[in-house]
């Protein structure tokens, strides 16, 4: 599942959790047992991928925020990807 947040909210909820947790960079907070790729991490600080449900689930475990008070949409797995197929099917 992926927590799509508003526009700007999503960078805002992960500098939120760097301060809480005392975090000068995101490099950090891989360190502090966040187990996601530092260029993940990157993506979804600069809001180019939207976060995993389970992600912000552990920020906020981490952090001590409350997750009903986040403003998200929670999407199915595949929001996002392209049908394909049939244009295959029609060339041939």
């Amino acid at each position: 599942m992926k927590a799509k947040f508003p526009l700007g909210k999503q960078r805002d909820f992960i500098k939120k959790v760097l301060e809480i947790l005392g975090c000068p960079n995101l490099k950090e907070l891989i360190n502090r047992g966040v187990d996601v790729n530092y260029n993940s991490l990157k993506n979804y600080y600069c809001e180019r991928r939207v976060i995993t449900l389970n992600l912000v689930e552990n920020l906020c475990n981490l952090s001590k925020l409350e997750k009903k008070d986040l403003v998200f949409e929670i999407l199915d797995n595949n929001w996002g990807q392209v049908k394909g197929g049939k244009r295959t099917r029609l060339k041939n």
